[in-house]
């Protein structure tokens, strides 16, 4: 120790401050407090609006019908000709009909109901 108590009263306060958590950044530190931090992220950039879009696709797949036009995910534009369990058939011209999955139809138009 030093003979000066000013010094030694001085040493004792750094070492108090540097061993004491301050706040929010000394919170911040704990690992596990930012692994939590970075999961409520991930969740609410990421995770949250992918579920938000495929029950979108769900809603718009159940609510299919005969007669409504459709643009693929690969872009062709036709009408729905026929549903069936796990594909729609699509009418692309005169004649043409084109055989898909229910999720391959990207947006829907609903035919005039008059």
């Amino acid at each position: 120790m030093t003979s000066f108590p000013a010094i030694s009263s001085l040493l004792a306060a750094v070492d108090a401050a540097a061993t004491a958590p301050n706040g929010i950044g000394g919170l911040l530190g704990n690992p596990l407090v930012m692994m939590g931090l970075m999961f409520v992220m991930f969740y609410f950039l990421l995770i949250r609006p992918q579920q938000r879009q495929r029950k979108e696709m769900a809603a718009r797949i159940a609510g299919l019908q005969t007669g409504d036009k459709v643009v693929t995910t690969s872009g062709i534009h036709g009408l729905v000709h026929n549903i069936k369990e796990h594909t729609v058939v699509i009418k692309v011209a005169e004649g043409t009909m084109i055989e898909f999955d229910k999720p391959a139809v990207a947006i829907v138009h609903k035919r005039d109901s008059k």
